[in-house]
């Protein structure tokens, strides 16, 4: 560890997508980042990449154990230091339609998105500064940033499972922003809309064949297709890492960012009445009634 230590961050999920960039914007920014992944050859990676800016954590954030242990990892790196921050980027996406979606994959969705969310602050916030005594501690408390998405405020259809996970990280961090208010930890949400990561490979490669008999097999294929389109236009990753570098660093920090490449839609999805909503992605995906 060099002297980088005093300004450290965990980032959960940096084997890839936004998480890489994360540690990316951060260490070029004069942070140590301990960034987790779940196999060793992409720990080889970030090593490879970052050299001693990044230390690998070695962990999958519903594995309480584990987790636990790589928390004490880090605390004994820091030696007495506090932690910077933690960002929780860790997360997959579920898709299906919700009357026929296997409730394995749905519990899957939330163990990751929200579980995970939980497990990871548990172990990491004392680090940050959630902990006894308040007076005395060396340095400012750090803070806690939650990788959300505009899917976390606007939910679309086949999308129930990823869009519950953000609609319910919105309420654990404003939950939590409250409950460490007494340690002086902030809590911010970065809500990205379309971003260039490769997750859009997978949408591409996504088999919806399980679902063709039923009524929403055409309407999943235009939402895929649709998906894939804004996922061409989506916005470098980066972007997310110099909102997480904002969120850590400035002096008052919002409690949400929006970062996406079409804000005026976001706008519009805000202010419209939900039915009048309904009706519009409806049309766009052939589900209104004849």
């Amino acid at each position: 560890m060099n002297d980088q230590a005093s300004r450290s961050v965990v980032v959960t999920g940096a084997s890839t997508g936004i998480g890489w960039a994360v540690a990316q914007v951060l260490t070029q920014r004069g942070f140590h980042v301990f960034g987790s992944v779940r196999k060793a050859a992409d720990a080889e990676r970030l090593t490879a990449a970052f050299g001693p800016a990044v230390t690998p954590l070695m962990f999958d954030v519903t594995d309480e154990v584990a987790v636990r242990a790589a928390a004490g990892q880090v605390e004994t790196a820091l030696d007495g230091r506090p932690l910077a921050g933690l960002v929780n980027n860790a997360g997959i996406a579920v898709a299906g339609p919700l009357l026929h979606l296997p409730i394995d994959q749905w519990r899957r969705q939330l163990e990751v998105n929200l579980t995970g969310v939980v497990i990871a602050t548990q172990a990491f916030a004392p680090l940050v500064g959630a902990r006894l005594p308040v007076a005395g501690r060396p340095g400012r408390p750090g803070r806690i940033v939650n990788i959300g998405s505009v899917g976390g405020r606007n939910a679309n259809p086949f999308m129930a499972p990823y869009c519950t996970s953000k609609f319910g990280l919105e309420g654990l961090s404003e939950s939590l922003r409250r409950e460490l208010l007494p340690f002086g930890v902030d809590v911010v949400v970065i809500a990205p809309g379309a971003v260039a990561t490769p997750i859009w490979d997978k949408a591409d490669e996504t088999d919806t064949s399980a679902y063709a008999d039923t009524v929403y097999g055409p309407a999943l294929e235009r939402l895929r297709a649709y998906m894939l389109s804004i996922g061409k236009s989506g916005l470098p990753a980066e972007r997310i890492g110099e909102a997480v570098h904002t969120a850590l660093t400035v002096a008052r920090p919002k409690v949400r960012y929006t970062i996406t490449p079409q804000p005026m839609q976001m706008l519009m999805a805000d202010l419209l009445p939900k039915r009048t909503l309904d009706r519009i992605v409806g049309k766009r995906l052939g589900l209104l009634p004849e």
